[in-house]
């Protein structure tokens, strides 16, 4: 792998879907990237977000999920 995410195909990978409400309103689809170690795709399941994409790896993504727990004051 060159390091950009981006290069690598994820049509068709199955995914994860997190949903925060009615799933018209607030869903995540969410998956490992084939071929690339520790590494990710969240998307916009949303039909105003189709196609819309980010791609992490699980340092990236790990970093931004404890900051936002703990933004957020949540806890498990």
């Amino acid at each position: 792998m060159d390091g950009n995410l981006y290069t690598l195909p994820v049509s068709g990978i199955e995914t994860t879907n997190f949903c925060g409400g009615p799933c018209t309103e607030g869903c995540v689809d969410f998956a490992a990237i084939p071929g690339a170690a520790d590494s990710f795709v969240v998307r916009d399941s949303k039909p105003e977000g189709a196609g819309k994409e980010l791609r992490f790896t699980a340092t990236e993504l790990d970093d931004f999920a404890l900051g936002w727990v703990k933004k957020r004051s949540l806890t498990a």
